[in-house]
């Protein structure tokens, strides 16, 4: 087995993946399975390096030039040249010493090795450097044009080598490469171009160290507070006094199990499963993984919503029955979490089987528990099925939409009523808007948290499939049981406060989707952004430079517009949007930790432009 050859917190030179540039850095830890060192730049940024791409500092100091003596062609040339004086060449009796000749040799030697050490910083930044009317990544706040560095010594090569017109001189007159590879290294560092993005590294992934919801203890206790949760609301609904402190009674168990419940809920599942095989709508490609690959995915979720809205009219036409969902509402409930439960294990089974580089960033902690409710593998698939990615988006939440007109089809029976109440139809016009949204824009799922760094454990199997059908359409479960009546001028705020809420939520995720799908798009040449290490910019205009998530400000908005035609008798309706408040700061609160890690001292200088984090100037 072999030994570290570096200990941890030690200081050394690393090189930055695909260049030939060192910087100090700093070893934080040690993978003995894939011989990886974790090192921390000076700006914050922590990338894997091999041990050959990691020297020691005592190499870099007062290293001279290792270059050989003249080729033969060079010296067999200069027995031919004339010898009549250059204008460098000293006058006869002036004549240089061996010595002196041998300094001028190595100075000059010195110099083309830095020029050409320092040509991919220099293109680098160049590349940077764009026109007026260009993306430019440092006019938001007045400051000169210039890139991020990772150490001084960037900055010492680059005055060293000023101005550009002699280092190309040097360039051309002492270069040994062919002019072919010239032009194609030109062609790649065109300064024509608007952003960079350098390709990450190829990072295996690493045992998780810190770990999340109260690690092994937090975990195992969430595992059985979610469903209770679940269970609580809805018996809660049911309550003619559904207060706080009024405790539901508690049903039989044998009341909480049918069969045939169970049995149409595997129906359900199964045919939304068949939707999402059918062979229409495009097929796109996911962000980059650890290991640079990039997955397919089939984009044809909103497909799926009118196959399913079809399927739904048929059922109707033919007098099927659709508040039965009202009437089992509980024993959904408990199929749904049974169902979840036992495709967690299963994921976590096949999950040992699989390859270290297809572990999720935030599930490979090593401890049961944990790693069985945040998600072991971050993409399990069979063949081509993703199983992430469909439980995202269509069973759970075509199926909110579905449980929502189930109960507006109750309110109607239970009350006798030729129309739906105000309220009902507002809290199911806001909520099916959400969902059809959702899926027309199904392609920006790719970029979230949950598909790029969560694997697929309990917590995301559980959320999609029982926590958003069940406890998103607690309002309509609610107003069927306890209808309440508002008048047209509150029904238009809350309408009005709803529009306002899905603006900034849609405008907001349209711009982070463009912008990380392609930066160099010229309708976002408004723009202004940040520049990373790590290739990626960080906006600092629209709404990304009024809160740092403006998506969730939009969020909860909504949310907020969802529970007030549920009127103010009491809190219960109101449990989703504390729910999601609580959510989000959470979501926050992880995205500001990753953020910080993966980014460094760009993300300080960001935090600094965009001070708010959700609400302007409260949080």
């Amino acid at each position: 087995m072999p030994t570290r050859k570096f200990a941890d917190g030690e200081v050394v030179m690393g090189r930055w993946p695909g260049s030939v540039l060192y910087y100090e850095v700093q070893v934080t830890s040690y993978d003995d399975v894939a011989h990886l060192y974790t090192v921390k730049y000076k700006d914050g940024t922590e990338l894997a390096l091999k041990e050959s791409d990691i020297r020691s500092q005592s190499s870099f100091k007062h290293r001279k030039s290792q270059s050989s003596s003249s080729s033969p062609s060079r010296r067999s040339s200069s027995r031919s040249r004339s010898r009549s004086r250059s204008p460098g060449r000293p006058a006869k009796g002036r004549r240089r010493s061996a010595s002196q000749s041998r300094e001028l040799k190595d100075d000059k030697k010195k110099t083309i090795q830095e020029t050409s050490l320092a040509l991919p910083v220099l293109v680098y930044v160049s590349s940077f450097n764009q026109k007026p009317s260009e993306n430019n990544t440092k006019r938001y706040n007045g400051e000169p044009e210039s890139t991020e560095k990772n150490d001084t010594s960037c900055i010492i090569l680059e005055q060293k080598l000023k101005p550009d017109l002699e280092i190309k001189r040097v360039l051309e007159q002492y270069s040994l490469r062919s002019r072919k590879d010239d032009k194609k290294k030109e062609e790649i560092y065109s300064e024509k171009k608007t952003f960079v993005a350098v390709k990450p590294i190829e990072k295996v992934p690493t045992k998780t160290k810190e770990l999340e919801f109260g690690g092994r203890i937090g975990t195992f206790m969430l595992i059985f507070l979610l469903p209770a949760t679940v269970f609580y609301l809805l018996l809660m609904c049911k309550q003619d006094d559904p207060s706080l402190l009024n405790f539901p009674p508690l049903p039989a168990l044998e009341s909480l199990w049918d069969l045939r419940v169970f049995g149409v809920f595997l129906l359900w599942f199964f045919l939304q499963a068949m939707f999402y095989l059918l062979p229409i709508g495009k097929v796109v490609e996911g962000l980059p993984l650890s290991s640079g690959r990039k997955l397919q995915y089939r984009i044809n979720g909103f497909y799926a919503f009118i196959l399913t809205a079809a399927a739904l009219g048929v059922l109707l036409y033919f007098q099927f029955e659709l508040h039965y969902l009202y009437d089992h509402f509980m024993q959904f409930a408990v199929s749904a979490t049974a169902f979840s439960l036992a495709l967690s294990i299963y994921l976590y089974v096949r999950s040992l089987k699989a390859p270290e580089e297809e572990l999720a960033p935030g599930g490979n902690s090593g401890y049961f528990i944990y790693d069985f409710f945040t998600g072991h593998e971050l993409n399990p698939r069979i063949s081509s099925f993703d199983l992430k990615y469909f439980c995202e988006l269509r069973p759970g939440l075509i199926g909110w939409v579905v449980i929502n007109l189930a109960m507006l089809l109750a309110e109607m029976r239970i009350h006798n009523l030729s129309v739906p109440s105000l309220s009902m139809i507002l809290v199911n016009s806001f909520q099916f808007l959400y969902v059809v949204d959702g899926l027309w824009n199904e392609e920006a799922i790719l970029t979230t948290m949950d598909i790029t760094h969560d694997g697929f454990g309990f917590m995301l199997a559980f959320g999609d499939l029982v926590w958003v059908p069940f406890v998103y359409s607690l309002q309509a479960f609610y107003l069927v049981g306890h209808p309440t009546t508002i008048t047209w001028p509150i029904a238009a705020a809350i309408t009005v406060l709803n529009c306002v809420g899905y603006y900034i939520f849609r405008s907001a995720n349209s711009q982070k989707n463009n912008f990380r799908r392609n930066p160099a798009d010229p309708k976002l040449a408004n723009l202004k952004f940040i520049p990373t290490a790590t290739g990626k910019g960080l906006l600092v205009t629209g709404w990304w430079g009024f809160v740092r998530h403006p998506n969730y400000l939009g969020d909860i908005i909504m949310a907020l517009a969802w529970s007030l035609p549920c009127g103010f008798n009491h809190v219960l309706p109101y449990f989703y949007v504390i729910y999601f408040i609580c959510l989000l700061v959470h979501r926050e609160a992880r995205d500001e930790h990753h953020c910080k890690q993966k980014y460094g001292l760009a993300w300080e200088r960001y935090c600094q432009r965009v001070p708010y984090r959700i609400f302007p100037y409260i949080y």
